[in-house]
C-alpha cells in the first residue's frame, strides 16, 4: 500500500512538473499561451511568421513539448490541452498525431466539466472520454490549469490520462502472494484501482463505510480494513483483507513460529555443548603441557592455531618458553664472556699501585729535565690504566668517553699539529649506563691502523646522540679506510660467534652487546679505501635495565 502511495504521488508531481518546465522557458510559455487563446489557424501562421522573421524557433516547439512528455512517460495514454477562450480540446496519443476537437457550450458538456476546479487525481470524466475516444477502463486523469505567465489569467487546462498498469509494476514482485485486494478511490469515491478487478473505473460501493474509519484501520464484521490518504491527489490508498485469510496466514506463522523456536532451542542447547567440550579439551591441553615445562622440558609446544583467546594462551605459552630458551642461551653465554674479559682484567692488574708510583716517578724526571709532553703524555697514561683498573658499580657513558679522550690525549701530544679530535654529546645522555670498553678498542683501532703519520690533516670525530629508543654513537675519521675485501672479511669475522679473538677488538664489542642487550645492538662498519671509516655502535637508551628485568 505504501509502494502504491508513493508511486501515485510521484505520478501527480510529474504531472505538475510538465507545466513548471512549461512556465520556465518564457517563448515556450508564450507560444502555449497564443495557441490556446487564438484560432489553431492562427497560431500555425504566427508561428510561420516569426520563423520566416528569424524569431524564436520555440514558437514552433509548444505542441512537440507536449509529445515529447507522452513518448518519456511510458505510463501516459493521453495527455489533453484545453483551450477557455476557444473551447477547443487537443487530444496527443503515444502515435504522436494531434486530434483538435471543437467543444461549443451549446453542443458539449465539456466546457462545464473543466470549468469545474480539481486538484486530485480522479476518474476520467465520460464526456471527456467519449471526445477523445479513449474508453479503456484502466486509466485515472490528474487535471492541472493552465495561466498565463504574463497575466496569470486562466487559460486552459492540462488533462493527463496515466495507465494503471505502472501500479502493477510497483506490485509485481508481491502480486503472486498478495492477500485480500488493494484499492485507489478519488475522494468521489470513484475506483481508480483495483488488484481483484472487480470495480476498477466504477464508483465503489461501500465508500461511506469506508469514510467512516478512522485515518488508518479498522474493521467491519468480515474484513480488516487498512487506509493512507494521499495529501498531494487527495485520493486514497485502501487494503482489505478478509479475516479468515488473516487467521489462516496466522496459523501458518504460529505454526513457522513454533517450529524455528524448537530448532533454535535445540541448537541453542547443542552449539554451548560443543564449545564447552572443546573448550574443556583445549584447556587440558594447555595445562598439559605447562606440567611438562613445569618438569623441565623447554621443547615442549602447544599445537594450538586457532584465533580465539585460547588459541593466543598457546602461542603465548609457546612464544615465553621461546623466549625462555633464548634468554637462558643468551645470559650464559653473556656470563662466559664476562668472565673471560673479567680474567682478562685481573691478569693485566699486576700490582697496579707499583705502575702507578713507578709511571709518577717517570712523569717527574721528565718534567725535571724539561721534557714536559712526555710528563703530559705519561700523566694521561697513568689516568688511562686508573679507567680501565678502577672497579666501578655503574659504569656510564661520562665514563667511558673520559677514558676515549685520555687515550686520544696522549696521540694529539705524540702528533703535534697532525692530529685533531672532537666529542659531542649531550650532557643528559652522560649518565647512561654503558658496557665497559665498549668505544675505546675503536679509537685504538684508528690509532695503529688508520691514523696516516705522514699526513698533518688526521682527524676523529665522536657524535653521540639519541635515535628513537637507541643510543647511537659514530665514530668517524678521514684516515687511511679499509679496502672492500677486507671490509667483507671484517663483516663476516664480525658475524662469527665461534672464532676467538682479541677481548677488547670490534668482534669483542659487537658480541658482547648483541649477547647482553639483544640482537638489534652491535657495530655496523662503513669504510672507503683512502677516504677514512665511519663505525657505529648502537647501544640501549636505558642502560640495559628492560633487559634485566627480564
Amino acid at each position: 500500500m505504501t509502494n502504491v502511495n508513493n508511486y501515485l504521488g510521484g505520478k501527480y508531481d510529474s504531472a505538475q512538473s510538465i507545466l513548471f518546465g512549461l512556465y520556465r522557458d518564457s517563448s515556450l510559455a508564450a507560444g502555449v499561451s497564443f495557441m490556446l487563446q487564438h484560432p489553431f489557424q492562427e497560431y500555425v501562421q504566427h508561428s510561420l511568421e516569426q520563423y520566416n522573421l528569424g524569431g524564436n524557433s520555440m514558437w514552433n516547439d509548444g505542441l512537440q513539448y507536449f509529445k515529447n512528455q507522452v513518448d518519456d512517460d511510458e505510463d501516459i495514454r493521453n495527455l489533453l490541452l484545453y483551450s477557455v477562450d476557444q473551447q477547443t480540446l487537443y487530444v496527443l496519443g503515444h502515435n504522436r498525431q494531434l486530434k483538435i476537437v471543437p467543444t461549443n457550450r451549446a453542443h458539449s458538456y465539456i466546457p462545464d466539466v473543466m470549468a469545474l476546479e480539481s486538484k486530485s487525481v480522479e476518474l476520467p470524466n465520460v464526456w471527456v472520454r467519449e471526445a477523445a475516444e479513449q474508453w479503456d477502463n484502466n486509466l485515472y486523469a490528474i487535471r492541472t490549469p493552465i495561466n498565463d505567465k504574463q497575466t496569470l489569467k486562466n487559460i486552459g487546462q492540462q488533462t493527463v490520462y496515466y495507465s494503471t498498469d505502472g501500479i502493477w509494476k510497483v506490485l509485481k514482485n508481491d502480486k503472486d502472494e498478495l492477500k485480500g485486494s488493494i484499492l485507489v478511490l478519488s475522494p468521489d469515491g470513484g475506483v481508480l484501482f483495483d488488484s481483484s478487478n472487480q470495480y476498477d473505473g466504477k464508483p465503489y460501493p461501500f465508500m461511506d463505510q469506508i469514510s467512516s474509519l478512522y485515518e488508518n484501520r479498522g474493521s467491519n464484521q468480515n474484513d480488516y480494513v487498512t487506509k493512507l490518504t494521499q495529501s498531494k491527489g487527495n485520493f486514497s490508498v485502501i487494503g482489505i483483507i478478509p479475516k479468515k485469510e488473516l487467521d489462516a496466514s496466522s496459523r501458518k506463522i504460529g505454526s513457522t513460529i513454533f517450529m524455528i523456536s524448537a530448532i533454535c532451542i535445540f541448537f541453542a542447547i547443542l552449539i554451548p555443548f560443543l564449545v564447552v567440550m572443546s573448550v574443556a579439551k583445549r584447556t587440558n591441553q594447555i595445562i598439559r603441557f605447562t606440567r611438562k615445562v613445569k618438569q623441565g622440558d623447554l621443547s615442549a609446544r602447544i599445537p594450538d592455531v586457532r584465533e580465539d583467546e585460547l588459541g593466543q594462551i598457546s602461542r603465548s605459552f609457546n612464544d615465553m618458553v621461546e623466549e625462555l630458551n633464548h634468554y637462558i642461551d643468551r645470559v650464559y653465554k653473556a656470563n662466559i664472556k664476562q668472565k673471560h674479559t673479567e680474567l682478562t682484567a685481573l691478569q693485566a692488574r699486576v700490582n697496579p699501585h707499583f705502575l702507578y708510583n713507578t709511571l709518577e716517578v717517570i712523569r717527574m724526571r721528565a718534567i725535571s729535565q724539561g721534557a714536559h709532553d712526555v710528563g703530559e703524555m705519561i700523566y694521561s697514561l697513568s689516568a688511562l690504566f686508573r679507567s680501565f683498573v678502577q672497579q666501578k658499580k655503574m659504569y656510564t657513558l661520562k665514563d667511558e668517553l673520559e677514558a676515549c679522550r685520555l687515550y686520544l690525549e696522549l696521540f694529539q701530544i705524540r702528533y703535534k699539529d697532525k692530529f685533531t679530535y672532537s666529542i659531542v654529546c649531550d650532557r643528559k645522555l652522560a649518565r647512561i649506563r654503558v658496557m665497559k670498553m665498549s668505544l675505546q678498542p675503536i679509537i685504538e683501532n684508528y690509532i695503529v691502523h688508520g691514523l696516516r703519520s705522514e699526513s698533518t690533516d688526521n682527524e676523529l670525530h665522536i657524535r653521540v646522540e639519541q635515535i628513537e629508543e637507541f643510543l647511537h654513537v659514530q665514530v668517524e675519521d678521514n684516515g687511511n679506510g679499509i679496502s672492500p675485501q677486507r671490509l667483507n672479511e671484517l663483516e663476516a669475522f664480525l658475524q662469527d660467534e665461534e672464532t676467538e679473538g682479541e677481548s677488547f677488538g670490534l668482534r669483542s664489542i659487537h658480541h658482547r652487546l648483541k649477547l647482553l642487550y639483544g640482537s638489534e645492538y652491535g657495530v655496523k662498519l662503513q669504510s672507503e679505501l683512502h677516504k677514512g671509516t665511519v663505525i657505529d655502535i648502537s647501544l640501549p637508551i636505558d642502560g640495559g635495565e628492560g633487559v634485566h628485568d627480564v
